[in-house]
C-alpha cells in the first residue's frame, strides 16, 4: 500500500487553521525561502527555441556535460555517459530501484529516513528493511553488525542519505567506508541521496559515495537541483554510476517515459554557473538558523535536539504521547497569539511501527525572526498539550 506522506498529510488542517485567521509557521517541508539564482530564472525567460521539443532520454547533453564539469569541482570525476537526468532525485531514484532490484527484492536504509523512499519502493515492488540509528548518538550509522542481522538472500542494495534528510546528520568518511565493507562483501549497490552536499557546517567536509575506490560497479550517485540551488519546482534531478549494464537498463526507463523535462533542465543547465558568493551567503544564513532551532529546543523543558552538521533539517525528542496526534493538534486546537507551527510527526521517517512517536522532523527553512516566533508557539504548546508525558 501506498504511504501517506508525514510531510504533506497534514495540509488540510493547516488550510483549515488559516481560514480560522491563524498563522502558520511552515516547518514540515524542505521547501527553502531563499531565492533562486538569477541566472537560472533568467535563461527560462530568454529561451528562445521555436519548439519545445523532447530532450534525449538521457537529458540534454550539453547539461551533462556541463553537470561533469560540477562534479570535477568535487573531486567526482565522471562522463556525460554516466549519467541519466530524471524529473527531480525521485524520479532518480525510481530509475534505479528498478534497474537493480526486482519485485520482491530488499533494499538496506537505517532509519529514519526521508519518508519518500518507502513511496519508491512501493513504486518499485521492493521491501525496505530498516536498521535502527537513534537520537543518542546523533542518529550516526549503525554498527556492521546491524547491517549483518538483516543481509539475506533478496538482499540487493543500502541506501543511505547524506547529509541526512530528516536527521541533518553528515557521515564520516570512516562511516562511508563501512558501508563499502559491507557492499563489496555481499556485492550490493550502494545509493547514496547526496542532494545536500553544500549545506555542511561548522567546517566539516562533504565526502562522497564515489571519493570511495573500488566501488565503481557498486555505487549509484542521487543528486538534485531542488535544494542546491532553491529551485524545488523545475523537478530535475539525476542518476550517477560508471556500471555501464546498470545505465543501459536504467535507460530503457528513461526512454519509457521519453525525456526529463525541458524548462527545467534549460534552467538547471544555467544555474551551475551560479557564483560561489552564493552558497556563501545560503550556508552563512542556514547556520544561524540551525542554531536558533538547536539552541530553542534544547531550552525547553524535557526536549532534546542533536546539533546536525549537514541539511537543514533536525529531528527532535519532545515529551509527547505520539507525534502525529501532536502535530495535528498544534494545527486544529492550538494558537499563541493567533499563531502556530506545522511540523512533521517522525513517526512517518521510521518503517519499524511504534518509532518516532516523541520525535518530530523540523524544517529549518524560514528566516531566523519567523524561527524564533515558531519555536516559541512551540514552547508554549509543550505546556499545554494534553498528551504531555512529562
Amino acid at each position: 500500500m501506498m504511504p501517506e506522506s508525514p510531510i504533506r498529510k497534514l495540509v488540510p488542517y493547516a488550510e483549515a487553521a488559516k481560514g480560522r485567521g491563524v498563522n502558520v509557521y511552515h516547518l514540515n517541508i524542505g521547501q527553502p525561502d531563499i531565492e533562486t539564482p538569477e541566472v537560472a530564472l533568467n535563461a527560462i525567460r530568454n529561451f528562445d527555441q521555436k519548439v519545445v521539443a523532447y530532450s534525449h532520454s538521457a537529458g540534454i547533453l550539453s547539461y551533462r556535460e556541463k553537470l561533469v564539469g560540477y562534479y570535477k569541482k568535487h573531486d567526482i570525476h565522471i562522463t556525460a555517459d554516466d549519467i541519466i537526468i530524471g524529473a527531480g532525485a525521485s524520479e532518480a531514484i525510481l530509475f534505479a530501484m528498478n534497474s537493480c532490484m526486482d519485485a520482491g527484492d530488499e533494499i538496506i536504509i537505517p532509519e529514519p529516513f526521508y519518508a519518500n523512499y518507502n513511496g519508491f519502493a512501493v513504486n518499485a515492488g521492493v521491501k525496505v528493511v530498516p536498521i535502527p540509528s537513534d537520537i543518542e548518538t546523533g542518529f550516526a550509522l549503525p554498527p556492521i553488525s546491524e547491517f549483518e542481522k538483516v543481509i539475506g538472500p533478496k538482499t540487493k542494495a543500502i541506501m543511505v542519505c547524506n547529509p541526512n534528510n530528516p536527521t541533518g546528520y553528515l557521515y564520516s568518511r570512516e562511516e562511508l567506508e563501512t558501508l563499502k565493507t559491507i557492499a563489496l562483501k555481499h556485492d550490493l549497490y550502494l545509493f547514496a541521496d547526496e542532494v545536500y552536499r553544500e549545506f555542511c557546517y561548522d567546517g566539516k567536509k562533504h565526502i562522497s559515495v564515489m571519493h570511495l575506490d573500488g566501488l565503481d560497479d557498486n555505487v549509484i550517485l542521487i543528486d538534485s537541483v531542488s535544494k542546491r540551488y532553491s529551485a524545488c519546482g523545475v523537478r530535475i534531478g539525476c542518476m550517477i554510476s560508471k556500471n555501464k549494464e546498470l545505465m543501459a537498463t536504467a535507460m530503457k526507463f528513461a526512454q519509457a517515459r521519453l525525456s526529463p523535462p525541458t524548462f527545467g533542465q534549460v534552467a538547471a543547465e544555467a544555474a551551475i554557473e551560479t557564483p560561489d558568493s552564493y552558497f556563501v551567503e545560503v550556508l552563512e544564513e542556514y547556520l544561524a538558523r540551525r542554531n536558533v532551532v538547536v539552541e530553542a529546543i534544547n531550552k525547553m523543558k524535557d526536549a532534546f535536539c542533536p546539533n546536525p552538521l549537514g541539511a537543514f533539517y533536525v529531528v527532535a525528542k519532545l515529551p509527547i504521547d505520539d507525534s502525529d496526534k501532536f502535530c495535528q493538534w498544534l494545527l486544529e486546537d492550538f494558537a499563541y497569539n493567533n499563531e502556530t507551527v506545522m511540523l512533521a510527526p517522525a513517526t512517518g521517517f521510521y518503517a519499524t511501527k511504534g518509532r518516532g512517536l516523541d520525535e518530530v522532523r523540523i524544517s529549518y527553512v524560514l528566516n531566523t525572526n519567523d524561527l524564533k516566533a515558531s519555536m516559541k508557539c512551540l514552547e508554549e504548546a509543550l505546556k499545554v498539550y494534553p498528551g504531555k508525558t512529562n
